[in-house]
């Protein structure tokens, strides 16, 4: 089971780098290890997202200590540890910079459906706004976590986000659908006039029909296909 769990933070890896979501060697994504919850899978400290491999990926405790593994531990941990600790539902969490989600999370706008991307967000984001610095405590690490309190993800302002999942496909895809919709948001105050939301029992369907474990497993392995392509 772990060797399945690791190859699927290789392909997290893979289709973020591939999304060019890292800035440099800042993002990390993790998985709660399904043997053992209170241990977690982790890209290593000092590498992008697609040099995850095997040998070097990170096994952390829920304190964010390092227990295993044979990269260094990121910076930035206590992100992972301290979510994970707070909400036994979720199984992935990923911290990434994108352009437009970084640009939304400190404009304190109010969210509106303007795509079908939002739509994936219609029930609210969690905001962080303590600090713009790293999250390198225990402390700031759990005011992380309640801003993300029942989210999906936690907007931090003037960092990035942090987008969870029970599963890393739904993390994955979450992080990519999010910045889809960020752009959208951007562009549509961009052109100004007035913004006009679709009805809440479209949103409600469409959200029905999106938000399903098939529909993450189908698109994130169609992105580790195509990254894989791409390396080859």
């Amino acid at each position: 089971m772990s060797q399945h769990v690791k190859q699927r933070l290789i392909e997290a890896g893979l289709i973020l780098g591939d999304a060019d979501l890292g800035d440099f060697t800042r993002g990390h994504v993790s998985i709660r290890d399904p043997e053992n919850p209170a241990l977690f899978f982790m890209k290593p400290h000092s590498l992008g997202f697609e040099e995850i491999t095997m040998e070097n990926i990170v096994i952390c405790n829920l304190d964010g200590e390092k227990v295993g593994g044979g990269g260094r531990r990121h910076s930035e941990v206590f992100i992972h540890s301290e979510i994970y600790k707070a909400r036994p539902d979720l199984n992935s969490v990923i911290h990434s910079h994108p352009k437009y989600a970084t640009i939304w999370c400190s404009s304190e706008r109010p969210w509106k459906i303007v795509s079908q991307a939002c739509v994936a967000f219609s029930d609210g984001l969690g905001y962080y706004q303590d600090t713009v610095n790293l999250i390198r405590s225990p402390e700031t690490g759990r005011g992380v976590a309640r801003g993300l309190a029942g989210h999906k993800v936690v907007m931090m302002r003037g960092h990035g986000v942090t987008v969870t999942g029970v599963s890393v496909e739904e993390a994955v895809i979450r992080t990519l659908t999010l910045e889809n919709a960020c752009h959208d948001q951007v562009l549509c105050l961009a052109m100004g006039g007035e913004i006009v939301e679709f009805a809440a029992d479209d949103i409600a369907s469409l959200t029905a029909n999106l938000d399903g474990r098939e529909q993450y497993v189908v698109n994130f392995d169609y992105l580790a296909r195509k990254a894989k392509r791409r390396l080859s």
